[in-house]
């Protein structure tokens, strides 16, 4: 993966743009799951947000999820040494395995809510929203400092 490691910090730069886009779907797709599960008997309402949840997820969420995962690949194919840099690159990919069952699970709510089955309440969805913050503290730390 010679090639690869010549365009490291090309592929590390756009991996933090795709996180931060994979990020933003994260912390705001729950947060309309909170106003659509405390509106649910608004009609009008409940269409926008199913408009507004499908498009985020979909043409946001999706891509920077598998940008996100191709150019963490990518730098790890370019940089296999980083595994035997200490554990802070294992409990990083471990928040990131978090993150991605975080992601399909707002799949399955997005469905959820799209066939009127979602009975879970806004108050949930609240606490719901405060995993991708969490993740993201431990995977900033852990990327920054590579303190152990």
């Amino acid at each position: 993966m010679e090639f690869l490691s010549q365009y490291y910090l090309w592929i590390k730069a756009f991996h933090v743009v795709a996180f931060v886009s994979w990020m933003a779907m994260l912390f705001y797709l729950p947060r309309l799951f909170v106003y659509h599960a405390e509106n649910i008997q608004a009609q009008q309402y409940v269409a926008i947000a199913k408009i507004q949840e499908s498009k985020l997820y979909s043409f946001i969420g999706q891509p920077a999820m598998i940008f996100t995962l191709l150019t963490g690949l990518l730098m790890l194919g370019a940089n296999p040494g980083l595994f035997a840099t200490g554990g802070w690159l294992h409990t990083k990919l471990l928040f990131v395995a978090i993150l991605l069952v975080y992601h399909f699970l707002c799949g399955h709510y997005l469905k959820a809510f799209a066939r009127g089955t979602c009975k879970k309440s806004g108050k949930f969805f609240r606490v719901f929203n405060e995993v991708p913050t969490l993740c993201l503290i431990v995977i900033a730390i852990c990327a920054v400092t590579k303190s152990f």
